[in-house]
């Protein structure tokens, strides 16, 4: 069984989409895509600075027009689909719940939100990979478990002042990681965020999942376009779950796993949390090959 999954915000680095716009077509994908948001995604995928592919309101339309460039070029169709995050939007086209440009529009308007929530406080994240009585130690803090990513790793979202005293007094045996992100998303701090998502997702009308979609809200196989799209929209200012994605897929069946562009965060966490899943990560071109074979070996 496949399960083709896309990353979220914090998977961008500099250049990375430089080889991929050789490929026939993924070019003006791309280009068409940057109308919708505004942006150059192009110039954004190849020349921009770590610092500038941080913005919100840059990363979020670069990851899923990645994305959704990659698995068109990819050329598999999977048995199931998630998404982290941000990346929930590509999974969503993917199952054929919203088109390529609904959904773009939408994270046009979530992105410019979520980057106007997070100015308003100076917030961020940092991963918690490890630890004993690690949730303990986030609620005396004030932080909020923000991402609950399974196989040991938990983001804690809050102030950079809650951040800094967590890690004055880190929980036993556990390693920070502060992540280079703008804010502290899914968490309270985003809930200005929620309404004028709500707002422009009101004129979309969805369709119906075509392929078994999962939720980041609690890991649930979704199957009306509609309660997917309320998904999406509250789960701006909600933890994710992809703990509890993953042991959906493993209840699946899951045997193979393919992340698409930028590729490397959720495969990662598979091989810890889904052992015996074969994984690969759209990184290059090169990928392609192997992501196919093992894509029709899984689909045999």
């Amino acid at each position: 069984m496949l399960v083709i999954v896309a990353p979220g915000q914090g998977a961008q680095t500099p250049g990375f989409l430089s080889p991929w716009l050789e490929i026939p077509g993924f070019r003006d994908r791309v280009t068409a895509w940057s109308e919708i948001v505004g942006l150059d995604l192009a110039g954004f995928g190849t020349t921009a600075t770590a610092d500038e592919i941080r913005d919100t309101a840059v990363a979020q339309p670069l990851l899923v027009a990645a994305s959704l460039a990659a698995y068109e070029t990819l050329g598999a169709t999977p048995d199931l689909v998630a998404g982290h995050s941000v990346g929930e939007f590509a999974a969503a086209t993917m199952a054929g719940v919203l088109t390529a440009d609904q959904s773009l529009a939408l994270i046009r308007e979530r992105a410019r939100a979520m980057a106007e929530a997070a100015a308003a406080t100076a917030t961020g994240m940092t991963a918690v990979l490890g630890g004993v009585d690690v949730l303990e130690s986030l609620e005396k803090h004030g932080l909020t478990p923000a991402n609950m990513n399974g196989a040991g790793q938990i983001v804690a979202g809050g102030t950079l002042e809650q951040l800094a005293a967590f890690k004055a007094e880190p929980p036993q045996r556990a390693r920070l990681i502060p992540l280079s992100v703008a804010g502290a998303f899914h968490t309270g701090h985003m809930a200005p965020a929620v309404e004028r998502l709500r707002a422009a997702a009101a004129g979309v009308s969805p369709a119906d999942p075509v392929v078994k979609l999962l939720s980041n809200a609690d890991g649930a196989l979704v199957e009306s376009g509609a309660d997917l799209l309320e998904r999406l929209v509250a789960q701006v200012s909600r933890p994710v779950r992809w703990d509890l994605c993953m042991e959906t897929m493993a209840a699946q069946g899951v045997t193979t796993m393919i992340e698409l562009l930028p590729g490397g965060t959720l495969t990662g966490l598979a091989k810890r949390g889904l052992t015996g899943v074969k994984t690969v990560a759209l990184k290059t071109p090169d990928d392609l090959e192997t992501a196919r074979a093992a894509a029709k070996e899984a689909l045999q």
